[in-house]
């Protein structure tokens, strides 16, 4: 159990690392073609935002829409995947829009293409048998988990504080470096609460007793999202439209072969095949609000103003967003090219 924690990272924070993009985007400029042929992808073999992309590999749907994706490179957070993808000069990648809007508020030059995973539906908040907690309200005067400062975790225990009525001094909010970490302590008895992204839940979930699906309280917020800077929209525009195909593709086979994907996924992300599969199952069927989680690249304008909303209030973003210069869908399909 422990080494499968370890493996587990937290979100990073995006405005940690907001300041390095405007020098990093001059070096990617000058890199051209190089490791043009890989893409980005936040916390791939990790968190469940990336799993399409190790199906779409695995299927060859990368190829047959015309891009040879080599390589899916990966580390924990956006921000650190951001720094990759300009410094390698990748043609897309996918990480938090959180980091991609602290970015370009330090200048970098970077849009948001496709709108990837809608929802944060693979979180639920959870407590050992026996606790008394039962729902948001007892939340008060109780140890909550979250991973890192400015995270998206800590994001979230702030709004389900506010949905039960409560402020954030009304509960301890404990800072453990990552999701496995939090779920030692919830073991331990040394928090109350804490959080179980999938696939940590259709891991270990079994022990635990679910008090909140985020999917049952929170709206939609976009948990990530394509980006490309304007240097690789204009090179490599083709391969872009190509990735975004593919991934489309993916999660269709992953709502229709569930089972099928779900041994994919097990390879990626080193999982008992079982555990895998209840990861995709759970969810290829969650849906917020009528919104669901794998989206098909279309954005949501809504959902993502909500999780900078949300990144605002640990202090990841400051200062005004202009929606209309970060956001670019002209590599989308066109029957999804409309931003909702």
């Amino acid at each position: 159990m422990t080494s499968t924690f370890a493996r587990i990272a937290g979100v990073a924070a995006p405005a940690l690392v907001a300041a390095m993009f405007v020098a990093v985007t001059f070096v990617a400029a000058c890199c051209g073609r190089a490791g043009a042929d890989e893409i980005v992808v936040s916390n791939f073999g990790v968190s469940a935002n990336g799993m399409p992309y190790g199906v779409a590999r695995a299927k060859g749907f990368f190829k047959e829409e015309g891009a040879n994706v080599t390589g899916i490179l990966t580390s924990a957070g956006g921000g650190t995947s951001l720094r990759n993808m300009l410094a390698g000069g990748v043609p897309f990648g996918e990480v938090h829009p959180g980091s991609v809007v602290a970015a370009v508020l330090q200048g970098a030059d970077i849009k948001i293409i496709s709108d990837t995973v809608l929802t944060v539906a693979e979180f639920v908040w959870a407590v050992r048998p026996d606790s008394p907690v039962k729902s948001i309200q007892d939340f008060k005067g109780r140890k909550i988990v979250y991973t890192n400062a400015r995270s998206t975790s800590l994001g979230l225990a702030m709004l389900l504080l506010e949905k039960a009525g409560l402020k954030p001094g009304d509960a301890e909010l404990v800072r453990t470096g990552g999701f496995g970490e939090g779920v030692a302590a919830l073991d331990t008895g040394l928090v109350d609460i804490a959080p179980l992204p999938e696939p940590l839940l259709s891991e270990f979930g079994s022990k635990y007793r679910i008090v909140v699906k985020a999917s049952e309280v929170l709206p939609p917020l976009a948990n990530v999202v394509g980006v490309a800077t304007p240097n690789m929209m204009a090179q490599r525009g083709d391969f872009i439209r190509a990735v975004i195909r593919a991934r489309r593709r993916a999660v269709a086979f992953m709502i229709a072969s569930p089972d099928e994907a779900g041994d994919i996924v097990a390879k990626d992300y080193n999982l008992a095949p079982a555990v895998a599969r209840a990861a995709v199952r759970n969810l290829t069927t969650s849906v917020t609000d009528g919104v669901p989680y794998w989206g098909t690249g279309q954005i949501h304008l809504d959902g993502l103003k909500r999780m900078i909303e949300v990144q605002r209030t640990v202090g990841a973003i400051t200062g005004e967003v202009d929606y209309g210069k970060i956001v670019e869908p002209q590599f989308l399909p066109d029957d999804i090219k409309a931003v909702k």
